[in-house]
């Protein structure tokens, strides 16, 4: 039996294993330590002073803010264990004690070792040993072999914001078993939303060293829309510290791009480019349909990167780790509508949740089925890519037996699960992530002459925003009853910009209809684009869709 210590520390406590993956953005409640992700196991679980087990993590990003918030508060688990690489909660679990002397041990162990553990009630870590019932095992490091260029060792010597980033991201190489590090072209930064007060901490604490960034950087989507949240009502008491976060990150030298979509910006990369991006649906969107190479960097590591340049040359910015581990066969049912790709995404990261798949027997997609897919395999899996045979840039059949099939039940069921509310909604939610400007033009003639019954929200970039109000679709929009907001993204938005007499929501996006019970508290339903149209003016969402019904049997 193997144990790794990957970041030092000791904890004691009740071994909780959640036999899935988790996203603790969205999925763990800061204020409180407990599982808000109502499609987790766990839903409902307090994980504060517990020994959490999983498999790796899963989904956003900036798990590595919530769990810098946990630990800041004391909500946090006593120690993570994983049984495979984790990048995110990790990387939370370093800034906590190396920026704020907030010690939480995370270990790495084999499957044997983390079978054993798994039958623990308790357990203890020391500064040497994982003690467990009748388990007693010694700590070991990871061996490493990081070689530094000249240049790395200067920037280690260098002002003291370069010099912790690029201790960070020593850190991080040495536990992904990377051997050396390598130039990124551009960064796009996920730690400009306000998940918790912590994230602010961080942000401010690097502007007050110093720190600027060396290659173009972008950023997220942020939690209020800048330029307008005091006239829509937002309290000080979130919107300021909301814009403060933003502030900091531009007084570092970052684009104030705020959007959750950065590859329908100006600066989208181009294939075989080495990227530093963070935001989940943005990395698989980079590997998979640009064939960009960017790893799924955690919030904190993306600004460390973006102060450097220099990444640790690991996982998809390798030929290697970009092969596909699994073949996904998918049964398309005739007659679907858009709502399918979101659909196909969520049921392929369940299927693949710890492995590069490649799906076969899909139809064309264009870019925004593509942006749909992505984000909702983001959602379930870690991984940092997908592939779609005769579709996307690498594409190619591995030589595997490792086979998993998605069915139109499988489909029908995933529908199932993100329809839970009633039929009666109250807002319509588009834009996880941001919409594209085809997006735009295509609710813009679905509503065409008609008018809103309930409230009506998108979300995009000011640059789509922008061209939107140019060729008029913006107005016709406007006309229908929808507010289109910028800045924000459904995943980051907050009363009272969403309504908060909404009792029901819909959303043609599987992200957000997997997050929103947690994250709004509400009720959820899911469609098509189109079906969002019909809800607008109906106030009502459909149910199974025909083409996800069993065909009658022949007679």
């Amino acid at each position: 039996m193997i144990a790794r210590r990957i970041v030092a520390g000791t904890a004691e406590g009740p071994v909780i294993v959640a036999k899935e993956g988790l996203s603790f953005w969205g999925g763990v409640d800061p204020a409180t330590g407990r599982v808000i992700d109502a499609h987790h196991p766990l839903a409902g679980v307090c994980l504060t002073g517990a020994v959490l087990m999983m498999p790796t993590s899963r989904g956003s990003c900036t798990g590595s803010g919530v769990l810098l918030d946990l630990a800041m508060t004391g909500r946090a688990p006593a120690a993570l264990v994983f049984r495979t690489d984790e990048d995110v909660l990790t990387l939370g679990a370093l800034i906590a004690g190396r920026m704020f002397d907030r010690t939480l041990p995370v270990l790495r162990l084999d499957a044997s070792a983390y079978d054993a553990l798994a039958r623990a009630e308790r357990a203890t870590i020391t500064a040497t040993h994982l003690v467990a019932d009748d388990l007693s095992l010694s700590l070991t490091d990871l061996p490493t072999a990081l070689t530094l260029s000249d240049a790395d060792r200067a920037r280690l010597a260098g002002p003291p914001a370069r010099r912790l980033a690029m201790e960070v991201i020593c850190a991080m190489a040495a536990q992904q078993g990377a051997t050396e590090l390598v130039d990124v072209s551009q960064a796009h930064v996920d730690g400009c939303i306000y998940a918790s007060p912590a994230n602010l901490l961080f942000a401010e604490a690097m502007a007050d060293m110093g720190a600027q960034v060396c290659i173009p950087t972008t950023m997220n989507a942020i939690s209020v829309d800048r330029a307008n949240w005091r006239a829509q009502g937002v309290p000080p008491s979130f919107g300021g510290p909301a814009s403060r976060l933003a502030d900091a990150y531009v007084r570092m030298g970052a684009r104030p791009s705020f959007t959750c979509a950065p590859y329908l910006l100006d600066s989208t990369p181009k294939r075989g480019d080495r990227v530093a991006w963070a935001e989940s649906n943005a990395v698989v969107y980079a590997n998979s349909v640009i064939g960009a190479r960017t790893v799924k960097h955690p919030d904190f590591l993306d600004l460390m990167i973006a102060l450097t340049g220099r990444a640790p040359l690991s996982g998809v910015y390798r030929d290697a780790d970009r092969v596909p581990r699994r073949i996904i066969g998918v049964e398309v049912p005739p007659g679907h509508d858009d709502a399918l790709w979101p659909l196909i995404g969520y049921v392929a990261g369940l299927r693949a949740p710890d492995r590069i798949p490649i799906l076969t027997d899909l139809p064309a997609a264009d870019t925004d089925a593509l942006k749909a897919m992505c984000a909702a395999f983001g959602t379930t899996s870690a991984a940092p890519m997908l592939h779609i045979d005769g579709l996307t840039p690498e594409a190619a059949m591995p030589d595997t037996a490792d086979r998993a099939t998605i069915t139109r039940a499988d489909l029908a069921d995933a529908w199932r699960q993100f329809n839970a509310g009633p039929a009666e909604v109250d807002l319509i939610a588009i834009g996880s992530p941001h919409a594209s400007l085809g997006e735009c033009r295509t609710l813009a003639a679905l509503v065409t002459g008609t008018r809103a019954r309930v409230k009506v929200i998108v979300t995009c970039g000011h640059d789509i925003l922008a061209a939107a109000r140019a060729e008029g679709t913006l107005a016709v929009l406007e006309a229908f009853g929808a507010q289109v907001v910028p800045d924000l993204c459904w995943c980051s938005i907050s009363e009272p910009v969403f309504p908060p007499d909404t009792r029901v929501l819909l959303t043609n996006s599987g992200k957000y209809a997997h997050y929103a019970p947690g994250l709004s508290g509400r009720a959820v339903r899911f469609g098509s684009l189109a079906d969002c149209a019909r809800a607008a003016v109906t106030g009502r969402a459909p149910g199974l869709p025909p083409w996800l019904k069993e065909p009658p049997c022949a007679a």
